[in-house]
């Protein structure tokens, strides 16, 4: 998968949010963003999965114009803000749930992919009743479960103990090796640079490449 970001900028209620945003996007590779709260890595999430069309610019998915020859990428899983499940139901049920839409990812699928981030698939608890790392690993799991060419993910490691980190961080290094397309914002420096191939600063909607050392 390619995705080509050309000059993109997008306003919101006369707000500039996006300011002339180029990139390009390679499969098997993690791309980090890093900037402020508002600085505009949600709203590039947004863009390139399809939420939100540029006021100017456009999104390329494999050279076919987003929002022209399909409003969404064809294979995207993707955790933007915080997770959010039916309440009276199961995790597993949720993601079952959410399978038939597109009948990607069978029940025995869906079973490894929950123990995959640290759950009980046969845990009877409600979504409800699930604290915030349980939510989050539940959020990661339905971004992962139909093994997407495309993930992407916003602060993966939100609300999660050390060990919860080490494991998430394994999966979206797997998710990678298998040729996933992985773009993710975190605010945690350390995460971000042990995880990235390449890492985008933004800053006032605008985006500039951070150059490894």
């Amino acid at each position: 998968m390619n995705i080509r970001i050309d000059n993109a900028t997008k306003f919101i209620r006369g707000a500039l949010i996006l300011d002339k945003i180029n990139i390009t996007f390679e499969s098997g590779k993690i791309y980090g963003l890093q900037g402020p709260n508002g600085s505009g890595k949600t709203m590039l999430m947004r863009l390139i999965g399809g939420l939100i069309r540029p006021s100017s610019g456009n999104v390329y998915i494999d050279n076919d114009k987003l929002g022209q020859a399909y409003d969404f990428p064809k294979s995207m899983g993707l955790l933007i803000e915080n997770p959010s499940f039916l309440p009276n139901y199961t995790g597993l049920k949720n993601l079952e749930l959410l399978a038939n839409i597109k009948g990607n990812a069978d029940l025995a699928q869906l079973r490894q992919t929950i123990l995959d981030v640290g759950l009980n698939p046969d845990d009877k608890r409600k979504y409800r009743k699930y604290s915030l790392g349980m939510k989050q690993r539940l959020g990661i799991a339905a971004a992962i479960m139909e093994k997407p060419d495309l993930i992407l993910i916003d602060e993966p490691t939100n609300a999660l103990d050390d060990a919860g980190i080490e494991q998430i961080c394994a999966l979206i290094r797997r998710e990678r090796d298998r040729g996933a397309l992985i773009v993710m914002a975190c605010h945690d420096a350390k995460i971000l640079e042990d995880l990235s191939d390449e890492i985008y600063t933004i800053y006032e909607g605008k985006v500039e490449r951070k150059i490894r050392t």
